[in-house]
Order: structure tokens, then sequence, then C-alpha cells
């Protein structure tokens, strides 16, 4: 993963590429595929983006101009982007035309040093831009918007993983999950790229906590709740507080945001957002994962297989829908498939075949 210096790099080298004046809808594209790559690309270019707006694109690069009017787009710059160019220094030389007028922007003539060649005079002018942007950036942005931490983590099958977070929290990430952090002084982003997470989030009232997955947010302030994702469908579970499920618009009509309090599990998926209250001790063995159990209550045995399938590479396969319409129920480790299938044999009716890449099971 990229460092925080060279994201920020390289969102600068995009916002002024930007800026240039002759953007292209092919360069939009490479820019759009850059944001999408990574949250921490979408963070850096929007802080800086946002610190470019607030300033007025720059108006001191209009230095002795009378005038308040903004510098238009595309007049200060026009050569290709390198942060890696030589540091160069440069002397701003009044044109006529700017004499007559005060406020030419475009008419400003940059003298080159002696052992420049004429192509490095763009160079020079587009670096000179950029130590002004990120200026405005770290005065205007830092309290708020300064990187705290940004990282990615992920579990391979079978694994479980805490994860202490720089602002207090705590992530459990349970089997073959993955989850990027970007984290700063205004806000806590987490993305559930893959899988399940269990959040036990440090209370701050004025930074909210959000989890995002797929088109849905759940936004919390301090509380302890899990988040699961398969596909384009989503389980949120909340053991303590309570947080929001917001969605995005669907045909440019807004969603309602649903409010989960403690005890409530929440499937959210394409046909809408079903909210099922219950005790907080129901909440509880739902993420029993945590602790190495997995808890079925009257559970079809082929959502039950499902669940064990999750955590292993071994998989449990149902043979026919008869087999997978019986009724589970107990506490079981994830880790021993072998004493689940036993069980069943003993106390279902239930056939076992063993393979050594699955376990079938057929009704009998």
């Amino acid at each position: 993963m990229a460092s925080s210096r060279q994201i920020e790099r390289d969102a600068a080298q995009w916002l002024a590429r930007r800026e240039r004046g002759d953007w292209s809808a092919l360069e939009q594209a490479e820019l759009d595929a850059w944001l999408e790559a990574s949250t921490a690309h979408r963070v850096a270019f929007l802080r800086l983006d946002a610190a470019w707006a607030q300033s007025d694109r720059l108006k001191a690069l209009g230095a002795g101009s009378a005038s308040d009017g903004v510098p238009a787009r595309g007049q200060w710059m026009h050569s290709s982007f390198d942060l890696q160019a030589p540091r160069a220094e440069a002397t701003v030389e009044p044109s006529s035309t700017q004499a007559a007028t005060g406020h030419d922007a475009a008419a400003l003539v940059f003298a080159p040093r002696r052992s420049a060649g004429r192509g490095g005079r763009g160079l020079r002018y587009a670096a000179v831009a950029v130590l002004a942007l990120v200026g405005v950036a770290s005065f205007w942005g830092w309290q708020r918007h300064a990187v705290v931490e940004q990282a990615s983590y992920r579990t391979a099958m079978g694994d479980l993983s805490d994860v202490a977070l720089a602002d207090g929290s705590q992530a459990t990430l349970s089997s073959d999950s993955r989850i990027e952090v970007a984290l700063s002084r205004s806000e806590r982003h987490v993305e559930l790229q893959q899988g399940e997470a269990f959040f036990d989030v440090a209370k701050d009232a004025g930074r909210p906590f959000a989890v995002v997955a797929g088109g849905r947010r759940v936004i919390a302030v301090g509380t302890r709740f899990s988040v699961r994702r398969e596909g384009a469908d989503l389980r949120v579970v909340v053991t303590e507080g309570t947080v929001r499920l917001e969605s995005e618009p669907v045909g440019g009509r807004r969603q309602p945001t649903s409010v989960l309090p403690a005890g409530s599990t929440a499937f959210a998926s394409r046909s809408g957002v079903l909210v099922r209250i219950g005790s907080v001790e129901d909440a509880e063995r739902q993420v029993d994962w945590r602790r190495g159990y997995l808890v079925f209550r009257d559970t079809p045995l082929s959502a039950a297989a499902a669940e064990f399938n999750r955590y292993n590479a071994r998989k449990i396969v149902i043979g026919d829908a008869a087999a997978g319409e019986l009724r589970v129920g107990g506490n079981f480790r994830w880790s021993n498939t072998e004493v689940f299938v036993r069980l069943l044999e003993q106390v279902t009716p239930v056939r076992v075949e063993h393979h050594p890449d699955r376990i079938v099971l057929h009704s009998r």
C-alpha cells in the first residue's frame, strides 16, 4: 500500500492536471479509476480539492493585481506536471500588458535559470503552484483533515484478527475479511470490502464513525456493532448503543434511514431493509464467532452449513433439498466441522459422505 505522503503527491498531480484547462474525457476516466481504487485516494483528493476551492483557486498567483477577480481555470499552467522535476528558482517579470491593466494573470512571464532549458518553465510553474496548494491545504485543513491513520487489514480463511485503531476503537475481523481504514481529525471512515467485522467504537461525538459497504453506510458515535457483507447484501447487528443505517438513493429518490437500537438486527438487500428487534443477548449470540462459536436456533441445515463454510476450506455440501430443510440448534465450534456432522448423523435423519475436499449431507 502506498504511503500517505505518496498518495498526497499523487492527488496533487491529478488536481494540477485537471486545473490545467485542457482536461479530457480520457483523463477524467483515469482519475475516476484512481479514486475508485482506494478510499485513501478519495480522501486525499477531496481534501486538496476542497482547499483549492476555499482559496478561490489561489488568487495569490495573480500577485500585484488590483482586481478581486479569480484567475480562470487553465491560466496557471500549460505543461505536463511532474513532482520529480528538479527544483528551480523563478522570478516574475511583469509584461507591458500587466503593467497597463494590473490584473492579467495569463501574461505573467517566468525568467528561466541560466542552466535550464526552455521546456523547464512550465514545470517550474507547476512546482510553484503545487507548493502554494499544499501550503493552503496545510494552513486551512490540517486541524480537521490531517490523516491520523490510513491502512488496510485482512484475514485468511479460518483466521480472526483484533485490530486496534488510532482513535481508540477496536475492530475484530472474521474469517476471510478485509477492511480499509482512513481516520482523520474530522472523520472516521472504514470500508468493509469483504466478510464481516465487529467494531467497538470509541466515543467521539464530533467525529462520527462510518462503516461503508456497497451502497450502505452504518454510522455510530460510540457503540458496539457488527457489519457483514455478502455481495450486495448486508447484515448489521447492534449489541450496544444506537447506529444509523443509510442507503444510497435509488433512481434519484432518497431512501429512508433506519435507526438501530441495541439488540436489533438489520438485513439490507436490493429489495429494501428489514429490521428485527430482539434482546441484547440474542444479538450477542449472533456475534459469538468472535469467541470461536456458531450458535443455531431452529436454523435450516442449509444455513448452518453455509456458516461453517465461511470458516473452513473443507466445505459442507447439501446433497438434496430435504436435507437442507432440516432444522438444527446448539452451539458449535466453527473450527470443528467433524463434530458437527457426527452429531447430525446421531440425532437427525442425515447420511454423511466424507471426501478430502468436502463433506456431503444426504437425507435418509
